[in-house]
């Protein structure tokens, strides 16, 4: 199976020069092309569970050639970036049409994707930043992607800030490369090893602590999301906060600083600190939010803060907290943005104070929106309490009782806030009456239903023992095992 790694990158590029050349005589060919590529990517993350590897492009050897890295944690992001990408594509078949140039969304999405994906599996540092290029130019245009003064003034706001950061990577991977004189991530991380971390090592760890935490949006890194997420369309808002600050961003970061440059106590209580942050401003910024999808972004930065902390800590039951909570939080943030554009595209509407009544008019999107708001509100036996709740566990055994009390609170902030949205939204009389213009298509209905089975499923994978083992175990061994690929 390490042989169909390169096809995890090759696929959504060759699928996204492909559909611009033949639509214009098949209408249908954009919904088509992009969708049975997703799938085919989805069937074979799935395949990859459980293997590890590595392959060299072109066979060139390691110090020559590029190497692209299979191991747990690669596979849990795979597995989050190309199931979340299907559920996404699915739902943007009727939704799309809202919009014009759908063979131009269905390229750009496919860029997005083998953007991530390069970025996943790619074992070398420049790489890696072309791979996060592909992926953030791609994005920046899906922001602006209908053309109104909202989105093409969030779209300028999160390229400058993403040019930012991709500068400040960019210089740190120079450095580097000055220091050690290698981008192979594993050659990188043994020379580390026998010289420590040198000044200018340093400061190419401040470099990507900056540019990276900009690409998660972490506080106080955070500037671009919550105008980037609400204008862009709901399945794109479903990607970006998903997967996309996670693979571009979470996930390098616990890359480099585990498996490259060394988890020193100073790098975890960095972490720590951007984790608590992040979750107590994102849910306290959310709280007065009225927008769903403004509401929606806000929880992002809240709940990756979770991850961050999990990570953070530094023992096997916080790494497996912070990864569970990672995959989690791609599932039911993905929903929540679905089910929003559900509604705006069914009512027009996204504001909680002019809707109300939606779950007796829109009985579908109402009832996956309560399981991903009582998921991600850590409500048992849905999939985020259990990640909430090891954890916290992870910080009470650490003996870091203040983190724990920090993250109970913002559980129950987190939960008053979606209780908000069920109320405003959804269970209550509407305070003015309004017309639904178009039901849930049925494309649409099947990504809502399948995200939200997996909220679900994944609690029932905990309580029975067979997701610790398969996926995030791997990806704690792959976090814990030091030199990454060694």
């Amino acid at each position: 199976m390490i042989h169909t790694v390169p096809m995890m990158v090759v696929l959504p590029l060759a699928g996204a020069f492909f559909i611009p050349m033949i639509s214009r005589r098949v209408v249908w060919a954009p919904d088509a092309v992009g969708n049975a590529v997703m799938a085919v990517l989805a069937v074979l993350s799935f395949g990859l569970i459980g293997r590890e590897g590595v392959y060299h492009v072109g066979g060139w050897p390691t110090p020559l050639g590029i190497d692209l890295r299979l191991d747990g944690l690669t596979v849990i992001l795979l597995l989050a970036v190309n199931g979340i990408g299907l559920c996404a594509s699915l739902f943007s078949v009727s939704y799309m049409e809202l919009y014009t140039s759908k063979f131009r969304y269905y390229s750009l999405f496919l860029f997005m994707v083998a953007g991530m994906n390069g970025v996943i599996v790619t074992g070398d540092l420049f790489n890696l930043y072309v791979f996060m290029e592909i992926a953030a130019i791609a994005s920046y245009a899906l922001v602006a992607f209908g053309c109104e003064h909202e989105e093409l003034e969030a779209s300028f706001k999160y390229a400058v800030l993403g040019g930012v950061s991709s500068a400040l990577i960019l210089i740190g991977i120079a450095v580097v490369y000055m220091v050690t004189g290698s981008l192979n991530m594993v050659q990188v991380a043994g020379r580390i090893q026998t010289t420590g971390l040198t000044p200018p090592i340093l400061l190419a760890l401040c470099l990507f602590v900056a540019g990276f935490g900009l690409k998660a949006a972490l506080v106080p890194f955070h500037a671009w999301l919550p105008d980037a997420h609400p204008s862009a369309p709901a399945p794109v808002s479903a990607m970006l906060s998903g997967v996309l600050i996670k693979a571009i961003g979470v996930y390098v970061m616990a890359r480099l600083f585990f498996n490259v440059f060394g988890a020193t106590p100073d790098i975890l209580i960095v972490l720590r600190l951007l984790g608590v942050l992040s979750m107590v401003i994102g849910v306290l910024l959310a709280v007065g939010q009225w927008d769903m999808k403004r509401l929606f972004a806000y929880h992002s930065i809240s709940q990756i803060g979770y991850v961050m902390l999990g990570l953070g800590l530094g023992t096997p039951w916080g790494l497996a907290g912070g990864l569970f909570h990672l995959l989690n939080h791609s599932v039911f943030k993905s929903l929540l943005f679905l089910n929003a554009g559900s509604v705006e595209y069914s009512t027009g509407r996204r504001n909680l104070k002019r809707l109300g009544g939606l779950a007796r008019i829109m009985p579908l999107t109402g009832g996956t929106t309560l399981v991903a708001s009582m998921s991600i509100g850590g409500v048992p036996p849905f999939n985020g309490f259990w990640s909430k709740l090891i954890i916290i566990f992870a910080c009470i055994r650490a003996g870091f009782y203040g983190l724990a009390g920090w993250a109970v609170f913002v559980s129950v902030i987190t939960l008053a806030s979606f209780l908000k949205v069920l109320r405003y939204g959804f269970y209550e009389t509407p305070a003015e009456k309004f017309r639904v213009e178009r039901s849930t298509a049925p494309l649409m209905a099947v990504a809502l239903l399948l995200l939200a089975i997996g909220c679900l499923a994944m609690s029932l994978f905990v309580v029975t023992g067979l997701e610790s083992p398969v996926l995030v175990d791997r990806a704690v061994h792959a976090l814990s095992a030091g030199v990454f690929g060694m």
